[in-house]
């Protein structure tokens, strides 16, 4: 490892311990970041790690709605992000503003939302939901004639396809046993760069291979997997199946976590576009600012906090 890694490692170790901090890192992050991370996971996952710490300071390596998730989780301590500017593409697809005059075109509709939305968004939503209990989420509702699903439209499909319900753009049938699922135009652009060519030039390469990917890709390249999983599950697979090669069918930067934690696997990436570079902004020169200034803070309004904690608490007590 090179001299001034081992430096700016050694310099975080000091500063959390002078901080009394824990870092964060999402599966995404550069290795580099991974590296000196006490926990590493999912947004939601995170975040309930960063409430159960008795840490005063939490470090989050991952993009602003996350720390922004672990505010409302985290009132009491210090939120900082090493990058403040690492947004979300999808997060921002869709306003406070634009889910309120959605949901006064379906007054009647129960409000779900993708736990990748911005704080005020999720203060409007009755749900709160991840990747991995969606369909959970709308099974719960399932005696709802109408549901509002933001802000992702793939995970919306994947959802919608296998809970039975039609996806609506406009208003819904009249007829009182249909069962709709509303949804908003919003998308990952960094898993929409993994096509079904990729799929099928890595199956070709790796024929033994089992694939697994995120359900915010294309529906055409869902339907190639062998299975659908978040990150987390992601992770979990790779540990517990047989299979001793894996396409990975997410951001790229999942692939070093999963190759760290099973060294006697091979993962291979469904396409090496698939990169978010608001993911990659994080480095551990910025971990080392963040924590010698405690910059810069991510702070949810108490107003905004309560009502989106409300959606996060249903959504945790359903799955």
């Amino acid at each position: 490892m090179p001299k001034d890694i081992s430096i700016l490692e050694s310099r975080i170790k000091e500063l959390k311990k002078q901080r009394d901090a824990i870092i964060l890192a999402h599966n995404y992050q550069l290795p580099e970041v991974q590296e000196v991370a006490d926990y590493r996971g999912d947004s939601l996952e995170l975040s309930r790690i960063a409430a159960k710490t008795e840490a005063k300071v939490i470090v989050f390596c991952g993009v602003y709605f996350m720390a922004e998730t672990a505010s409302i989780l985290s009132p009491e301590k210090l939120v900082i992000m090493p990058d403040k500017h690492a947004g979300c593409p999808m997060a921002n697809m869709l306003s406070a503003e634009e889910l309120r005059k959605l949901k006064q075109e379906h007054p009647d509709a129960a409000v779900v939302g993708y736990v990748n939305s911005s704080a005020e968004v999720k203060a409007e939503l009755d749900y709160c939901c991840t990747s991995t209990n969606a369909v959970a989420v709308i099974n719960h509702l399932k005696d709802k004639k109408e549901i509002i699903f933001v802000p992702d439209k793939y995970l919306a499909d994947f959802t919608a396809k296998k809970t039975g319900r039609p996806q609506e753009r406009g208003l819904a049938s009249d007829s009182p046993s249909y069962r709709s699922l509303i949804t908003w135009n919003g998308f990952c652009p960094s898993h929409i760069k993994i096509l079904p060519e990729d799929v099928k030039r890595e199956r070709k390469f790796h024929p033994f291979a089992k694939v697994i990917v995120h359900p915010e890709c294309l529906p055409s390249v869902v339907a190639m997997a062998d299975a659908v999983l978040s990150t987390s599950q992601m992770a979990k697979f790779a540990r517990e199946t047989e299979a001793k090669e894996m396409i990975v069918g997410t951001e790229v930067g999942l692939i070093y976590r999963l190759k760290k934690d099973n060294p006697g696997k091979e993962f291979y990436p469904a396409s090496e576009r698939a990169i978010c570079p608001n993911m990659k902004r994080t480095t551990q020169e910025k971990i080392v600012w963040s924590l010698e200034e405690l910059k810069e803070e991510v702070k949810v309004p108490d107003a905004i906090r309560k009502r989106a904690k409300k959606a996060i608490d249903r959504m945790l007590e359903i799955a």
